[in-house]
């Protein structure tokens, strides 16, 4: 299970370090794509499969839809020596991605979001918080 919130950075040449913990969680060839959100999702490889064996279910539209957007942008990465993973071009640039980005550990799967567009996001949240609380009803 992914949990947590990093600051992070992104350098010249589109290269995040994932935290270690992620990395041994998401093995050492793992996949990055557009996620459901203004973000790069990370899966393991199981993860990802998963994924695809769940859209092989719908009907076909659904399915060539999540295709399009999940499977067809998706690639397959690695860390390099220093733990830094290279995140392609047209991916970050999906997700406006440019030097302060933020790592969030999202149960299956960690989402790498432009620092900004974090916070934006988590901000507009707050309507919904008090009646998803309400639905877990502690």
């Amino acid at each position: 299970m992914f949990s947590g919130t990093f600051n992070n950075s992104i350098d010249a040449k589109g290269r995040i370090v994932l935290p270690l913990k992620f990395r041994e969680e998401l093995g050492e060839v793992f996949y990055l794509t557009k996620g459901f959100t203004d973000c790069v999702q990370a899966m393991s490889q199981e993860q990802f499969e998963h994924l695809r064996q769940q859209i092989r279910l719908l009907p076909a539209d659904k399915a060539m839809s999540l295709q399009y957007v999940m499977v067809s942008p998706a690639v397959e990465v690695s860390p390099n020596a220093q733990g830094r993973v290279s995140i392609p071009q047209f991916l970050r640039e999906s997700a406006g991605l440019d030097k302060d980005a933020v790592v969030v550990g999202m149960d299956t799967r960690v989402e790498i979001w432009d620092k900004a567009k974090f916070d934006m996001f988590i901000e507009a949240q707050k309507a919904n918080l008090k009646e998803a609380l309400e639905l877990l009803k502690f």
